[in-house]
């Protein structure tokens, strides 16, 4: 009974959390440009390439396969228009591919539905894991599926599914490249901000639990924390990515307002070596409070070692600010101004750390070391 209360507790709490990000997500799309509301732009588009396909092949022309219309320009609604393009190209030829295939097999076998798939499925499969077709190899045994499972194989049909294949193609490309086409020029800025906050809000923690009475019990969760920045960090370069092939053949620059430039590739190095810092920082925290035969250094070594982490949270909090806000002259004065409290608090801890003995000066000089590299880095912009 005890195990399954603390099931159903944990489910609860997964739940919750779940119910959190959502709620946030859905926050952050109303109230902010961003992420969250690039990707509700881009699911609304894809909505109404769908109708508008359906609208025109099933309603309009009442074709006999009126389906493959709208479900072609669901998946033409890519993250970039260039991306749309080059897959519209692998997906027109694998659903194409699919569809002669199925409506052969149909006729071969009389439309028996059985001995087509038969005839069909196991090739399609194997020809959708060719490498030219990339990530749509899928659709060619689907799209056979749908050809199959509607029973009918005559020249015509033929035609009418590859006419329909083809309009939801065009529908969803054209909506993709005209309805506020997806630049992605701030994403790379929102995410490194996102990065910058994530730091901060980990380094807050940090030294917040160093003042405590047992300052390393949140070690392990400082840890686990950390190890996740490297998430936040390939956030970072998927934006980058999308950011270039983003402003490949996109009408976007000149259909909507200019965005500011992403800051330059530097800045992803960077906080990728800032992040670096923290995690071997909560590495060395968490390894003192597992290993009892080290000995930890003195609790004023913690003290201004929370100083100076709390300093350093300071600056990934004005980071922040230099990334979001229009007018960042404020934000670096006092980042510059922070920068050079951390570096007075170093001095000190430095002075701490000459009056640790045997495996604490071991263990603070290795604290030591990646705080003031942690400093450093944060102090480089």
């Amino acid at each position: 009974m005890r195990r399954t209360g603390t099931r159903w507790s944990a489910a609860r709490q997964w739940v919750g959390q779940e119910w959190a990000e959502v709620r946030r997500s859905v926050r952050s799309a109303c109230e902010e440009a961003g992420p969250e509301r690039d990707t509700l732009v881009q699911s609304l588009k894809a909505a109404g390439a769908a109708i508008l396909a359906w609208a025109l092949c099933g309603w309009w022309f009442q074709a006999p396969m009126a389906l493959l219309a709208p479900w072609t320009a669901i998946a033409m609604v890519g993250s970039t228009v260039y991306q749309s393009l080059r897959t519209g190209a692998q997906q027109f030829a694998i659903i194409a591919l699919g569809t002669v295939w199925a409506s052969g097999a149909m006729a071969l076998t009389r439309d028996q539905s059985m001995a087509a798939m038969l005839l069909t499925l196991p090739f399609m499969m194997l020809l959708g894991n060719y490498r030219r077709f990339g990530s749509q190899g899928i659709y060619g045994a689907t799209t056979a599926l749908f050809v199959i499972t509607a029973g009918v194989s005559s020249t015509s049909t033929v035609g009418h599914r590859l006419l329909e294949t083809l309009i939801g193609a065009v529908i969803g490309l054209l909506v993709n490249a005209l309805v506020l086409p997806p630049v992605h020029l701030r994403s790379v800025r929102d995410r490194l901000g996102r990065v910058a906050q994530e730091t901060a809000d980990l380094l807050d923690a940090m030294a917040d639990g160093l003042r405590e009475e047992d300052g390393l019990e949140g070690a392990e969760g400082w840890y686990l924390r950390a190890t996740r920045l490297t998430v936040s960090l390939q956030d970072v370069s998927d934006a980058r990515r999308w950011a270039m092939e983003g402003s490949r053949w996109n009408p976007g620059g000149r259909l909507r307002r200019t965005e500011p430039k992403p800051p330059p590739f530097a800045e992803d190095m960077r906080w990728g070596r800032v992040c670096t810092r923290v995690l071997a920082v909560a590495r060395t925290l968490a390894g003192i409070r597992e290993d009892p035969e080290l000995s930890r250094p003195s609790p004023d070594f913690f003290r201004q070692l929370s100083d100076v982490l709390r300093q350093a949270a300071v600056i990934c909090v004005r980071e922040t600010e230099l990334l979001t806000s229009a007018e960042p002259d404020t934000p670096r004065d006092d980042r510059d101004a922070v920068a050079g409290e951390a570096r007075a608090g170093l001095d000190t801890l430095t002075e701490i750390f000459r009056r640790q003995e045997g495996t604490a000066a071991a263990v603070g000089g290795e604290l030591l070391l990646e705080v003031r590299q942690l400093v450093t880095e944060l102090d480089s912009a």
